[in-house]
């Protein structure tokens, strides 16, 4: 049979069926002028978005106050107050932790940005990586806390700004993940202990909005705790956030199991490997390239989601840049502000998503990692 189908010429075979015609009306100046509807359509909209874009450069540029001005200069003029961000930068991004100590902070985010970029590329996966990752994370922490070796000692109450965004975030997630994982596996297993413990906690954690967690862990869990006995605040804001993510990433990594063909595990027992190896070795790698999108989705929610705590009284980003807003020598800038801050997260977040797209690009071209 094989030599039959390889003895087939080429001109036998079926011819590809021919391209539809293209409409000679299907232009961009029929879409926008075709008809009178949409004529005023495109002009309004052309006029409302010169007339917007004029505004916006005479207040950010032309009306602005650029680094070097003053707080009354602010006041005076009618644009963007740029001097302020330049006089409130540090205090943005650091919060309230000593101005002598920040370059210790610095010393974290270079590091959590520096293993991000190194762990994106899929030839890192390894274990080294991760152990890398603990190490680094448990250095970071004693860094910022201090307290020996001649580092001043700073409490977590006096942490602030970019780094606890990322300190959270990474927690969240780093940790959030592999539990997501064990409560999907749990939710689909034959043991029904196990099953009905990941769906109660799964769909417990789903059915309460973020807030809540974290009014709970910060305001109902220490009175649940007996007297003398206390758990720091930001130790309470990732758990809940760990928690959180974990039962979302459970069911992204549940709708991956479920996409992998029967056939993947039958081949597997026939190989000899035992539930562990099979799992590991076949089925998860198979089904965590199946949701590589959703799982970006998941993580750049999360990030987001950990502006939150400004709510249980932590500084982060944006409850640094909502504090520096309240200098009396300066005007209330508030959409510089926001701006500044929203730039971060959207770079952050932006860069994500790029990523998420090159991986599957490269999965798709069937690039090993």
């Amino acid at each position: 049979m094989t030599s039959a189908i390889q003895a087939i010429p080429p001109e036998a075979a079926a011819p590809a069926a021919p391209c539809p015609p293209r409409d000679p009306r299907d232009t961009l100046w029929h879409r926008l002028f075709g008809n009178a509807l949409s004529a005023v359509a495109t002009v309004a909209t052309l006029a409302l978005a010169v007339t917007a874009a004029g505004r916006a450069i005479d207040w950010a540029f032309l009306a602005s106050v650029w680094p070097g001005g003053t707080g009354a200069q602010c006041r005076e003029a009618s644009g963007a107050c740029w001097a302020f961000l330049a006089d409130k930068l540090r205090q943005i991004v650091f919060g309230i932790y000593p101005p002598g100590e920040q370059w210790r902070p610095t010393v974290v985010c270079l590091f959590i940005l520096g293993m991000t970029a190194y762990s994106l590329d899929p030839r890192h996966w390894r274990r080294a990586t991760a152990l890398l990752w603990l190490a680094g994370m448990a250095g970071c922490l004693l860094l910022m806390r201090g307290g020996y070796l001649g580092l001043a000692l700073v409490p977590t109450s006096s942490w602030g700004g970019l780094p606890v965004t990322l300190l959270l975030a990474v927690c969240a997630l780093g940790v959030g993940l592999p539990l997501g994982v064990l409560l999907a596996l749990g939710r689909r297993s034959s043991l029904p202990v196990a099953r009905t413990l990941a769906i109660g906690v799964i769909e417990l954690i789903r059915g309460l909005p973020l807030v809540s967690l974290l009014f709970m862990a910060s305001i109902v869990l220490p009175i649940m705790l007996p007297a003398g006995m206390t758990i720091d605040s930001l130790l309470r804001a990732g758990v809940a956030l760990t928690i959180f993510s974990a039962a979302y990433l459970a069911e992204v990594v549940r709708g991956g199991l479920q996409s992998i063909p029967p056939g993947q595990q039958e081949a597997s027992r026939a190989l000899g490997l035992s539930w562990w190896q099979m799992t590991r070795l076949v089925v998860l790698p198979q089904a965590l390239r199946c949701v590589i999108a959703p799982l970006t989705n998941t993580a750049i929610v999360m990030i987001k989601n950990t502006s939150l705590v400004l709510i249980v009284g932590l500084f982060d980003l944006l409850s640094s840049g909502r504090a520096a807003l309240t200098d009396p020598a300066w005007p209330t800038p508030y959409a510089e502000t926001y701006l500044f801050i929203a730039a971060i997260y959207f770079l952050i977040c932006f860069s994500l998503s790029r990523y998420s797209m090159w991986l599957e690009r490269r999965y798709q071209q069937g690039d090993a990692p």
